[in-house]
């Protein structure tokens, strides 16, 4: 059953847009959702564009929340690996290897389908990409958190743009520093000579900042083990910000400049690993934020995959 909600306007709100007043009387919902509402005013059709005048009776008909979408879109081909889970919520550390939503190249075994298969997403992120409010690259693996109600889809797409939550990753790069920390910071673009790459472009783009710290340096092995903090989120923004400062992450397919590279590795165990493998070395490790509907403070850390682990064992036994 639709809810109706009333509103009477007041003389402090004379002279607003329709749709701008309403959002301050239902902010759990956008301008833009409220927009797809009937709404009446004074019992007749109104514009979202007019302004409001004292006295005006609104009623506004809120539709039946939307929280799954079509469960034929589904599959099993991996167990998941749930962090935490309520009804509000679902927390998940991503294997790599792993497409996050159906795409044309990728129809089958993404992270939201198997999702699908073990419980309901937000519909409010469309038909492909239900329930989600970020994104990893296919071939970065660790903690992400879904959306399952539509009041956490909102509140959890607030949290992200407005940067208010703590996203730590680690990556193995090429390049021993002369520093323990750095602040990386450039606009990032899509670049016009290849649209599947994003840089760092002088003028245009989105602001990114990066906060960087040595974990460990392997200097006969010439990598190093960083922490990066997001304070932005940018596509690719560690892989761009890392590769444009000397720091390329390792197996890193389209920033990692590897053939250049791997003429200096000695080591054949080392040699064979980076030759062979897919995907760059990056790991979301942790992520902090506030629950969107409870309030209460949410923390997820994760160990390096299987991978990232045996990397750090070849390097530590060269040194």
């Amino acid at each position: 059953m639709s809810d109706v909600r009333e509103f009477i306007v007041g003389d402090t709100d004379v002279g607003v847009r329709v749709d701008k007043y309403l959002a301050t009387q239902m902010p759990e919902f956008s301008r833009s959702e409220i927009q797809k509402f009937n709404v009446t005013r004074d019992g007749c059709a109104v514009k979202f564009s007019e302004k409001t005048r004292s006295g005006d009776i609104f009623s506004v008909v809120v539709p039946d929340a939307q929280t799954d979408v079509a469960t034929e879109n589904i599959s099993t081909d991996f167990d998941l690996d749930i962090l935490f889970e309520d009804d509000d919520i679902i927390v998940i550390n991503k294997p790599r290897g792993v497409v996050m939503y159906p795409s044309a190249g990728n129809k089958t075994g993404t992270l939201v389908q198997n999702i699908l298969a073990h419980t309901h997403l937000s519909a409010l992120g469309g038909d492909t990409r239900p329930g989600v409010v970020h994104r990893l690259d296919k071939d970065t693996s660790g903690v992400m958190v879904f959306a399952k109600s539509d009041a956490a889809y909102r509140g959890l797409i607030k949290t992200f743009s407005a940067h208010d939550l703590t996203r730590k990753y680690v990556c193995f790069a090429w390049g021993i520093p002369n520093w323990e920390s750095a602040t990386i910071t450039g606009n990032i673009a899509r670049s016009s000579r290849n649209r599947q790459k994003m840089t760092m472009v002088k003028t245009g783009g989105k602001p990114a900042h990066t906060e960087v710290d040595v974990i460990n340096a392997f200097p006969r092995a010439g990598v190093t083990q960083f922490r990066c903090t997001l304070m932005t989120g940018r596509t690719h923004q560690i892989r761009v910000h890392m590769s444009s400062h000397g720091f390329p992450v390792l197996c890193d397919p389209i920033y990692g400049r590897g053939a250049s590279r791997l003429g200096s590795v000695k080591n054949p165990e080392l040699l064979e690993f980076l030759r062979e493998h897919d995907g760059q070395m990056l790991h979301a490790e942790l992520l902090e934020f506030t629950h969107p509907i409870t309030g209460e403070n949410m923390r997820f850390k994760t160990r390096l995959p299987d991978d990232m682990d045996e990397l750090k064992y070849l390097l530590s036994e060269i040194g």
